[in-house]
């Protein structure tokens, strides 16, 4: 069984291990090892992580096992213009397949109520991630070139409507 909850402090080391983890799995293929690992020591050190956690227009989501070990994480963040971005969405490769995920996107969703709509950024090549996507509704938008995607590597922006309250 597992819980989501809103992310608090004493997750942030399991969170950035869980991080650097599903990102080297991912996207080492895609840029290789040494990149990917100087990219996530940068994007996912605790206290990137610590700063994230107490900007108010950021939401981090944890889903937490009975055990109270960390199975899933998801950050949302807003911007001044009140366009909302999902910038992280990871699970635990023996929760792939259970639904966490959704239920993780459900509560970044729950979360944004009232917001016309919500983007995200995805690696070309990250194939289950963009499956996963399209599955829930999330349409491209944009392709960025690799001058301006993540890590040197082009990217696609996409986008979901979300119900008007």
């Amino acid at each position: 069984m597992v819980h989501i909850r809103a992310m608090a402090k004493n997750d942030i080391a399991a969170v950035s291990r869980l991080l650097g983890q599903s990102w080297r799995r991912t996207y080492s293929p895609i840029m290789g090892e040494d990149t990917v690992a100087r990219l996530s020591d940068e994007k996912h050190a605790p206290e990137k992580l610590a700063a994230e956690l107490a900007d108010d227009d950021k939401m981090s989501f944890v889903a937490e096992r009975t055990d109270g070990s960390i199975a899933g994480y998801a950050m949302a963040a807003m911007d001044g213009n009140g366009d909302v971005t999902l910038n992280r969405l990871h699970v635990e490769p023996a929760e792939f397949g259970m639904g966490l995920a959704v239920d993780l996107l459900h509560a970044v969703l729950a979360a944004h109520a009232g917001i016309p709509s919500i983007a995200l950024e995805v690696i070309e090549g990250n194939d289950r991630a963009i499956a996963f996507y399209r599955k829930h509704g999330f349409e491209v938008v944009e392709r960025r070139p690799a001058a301006h995607g993540v890590g040197g590597h082009a990217s696609l922006i996409m986008r979901r409507l979300l119900p008007m309250a």
